[in-house]
């Protein structure tokens, strides 16, 4: 998973019209695509998880982080969407210099996500369908930041994986999502993606509440019953897995999270 506020490349710039051949390196990407009502342009993709309806039959250019470059040239793309880490810096930098057009887009806040859908849909020929976009999501966030701030943020852990223990840096746009709900990172401070971190740290934050993705994951915090977490009961698993794929999807996401939090105490 995986803030400069979000990044943009464009080689070579191509008018909009001329789009009509898109690949997507990442399945958020896939996403706003369907969301820009642009499945059309949509040629090929890299899997990466279960694949929306609409495209289940379009050819695949590889997996996540290993991307097969001979299929994505046979499609002959005039547009690329990718996200930085869904393949290498090595493969990325080979997509450049063979001039293949890319916009790279790495959104850390949702506001960020937001200016998204306004540049793709531009790049498309979409935008004002990007533009309708960008303002139900500002406004979705705007209502659900009205309703569930808090005087006293809650202080929440992340848990990406267990062994060895991950968590997400203040940077990643999931972080931003939990301030939208009235919670703070306790690992906010850090600035990678999806940093490393020793069981001794989390206990020293004493977390209030602590979410991961798998029920074992939360179960093994309760040798500690010292954490507030633990006390309070408020080991929760991620209320939707859309908070992963930042997409338009992710406001019903950060709605359902915001919801899941207004329960702790």
């Amino acid at each position: 998973m995986r803030a400069i506020t979000f990044c943009l490349l464009l080689l070579p710039v191509l008018p909009a019209a001329a789009v009509e051949r898109v690949v997507t390196l990442a399945p958020s990407l896939t996403e706003i695509m369907l969301e820009l009502d642009a499945g059309d342009l949509l040629v090929g993709l890299l899997d990466g998880g279960e694949r929306p309806a609409a495209v289940t039959q379009l050819p695949s250019v590889g997996r996540y982080g290993q991307l097969e470059l001979e299929s994505l040239l046979e499609l002959q793309p005039d547009l690329v969407l990718l996200w930085p880490d869904s393949i290498s810096s090595a493969q990325r930098q080979q997509l450049q210099r063979m001039g293949i057009p890319l916009l790279i887009v790495e959104p850390r806040k949702l506001a960020d996500l937001a200016e998204n859908f306004v540049e793709i849909g531009a790049r498309i020929g979409r935008a004002e369908r990007g533009q309708q976009l960008h303002r139900q999501f500002n406004s979705g966030l705007a209502a659900l930041r009205q309703r569930y701030q808090r005087k006293q943020p809650l202080r929440l852990f992340y848990q990406v994986w267990d062994v060895p223990l991950y968590t997400i840096g203040g940077q990643q746009i999931i972080s931003d999502a939990l301030r939208i709900c009235g919670a703070e990172n306790i690992f906010a401070e850090l600035t990678l993606p999806a940093p490393q971190v020793s069981v001794e740290a989390v206990l020293q934050r004493n977390p209030e509440v602590i979410l991961a993705g798998v029920q074992g994951q939360l179960d093994a915090w309760r040798i500690w019953p010292g954490v507030a977490a633990v006390a309070r009961k408020q080991l929760w698993l991620v209320p939707d897995a859309g908070l992963e794929r930042p997409s338009f999807q992710m406001l019903g996401a950060v709605e359902a999270l915001c919801r899941r939090l207004s329960e702790a105490h």
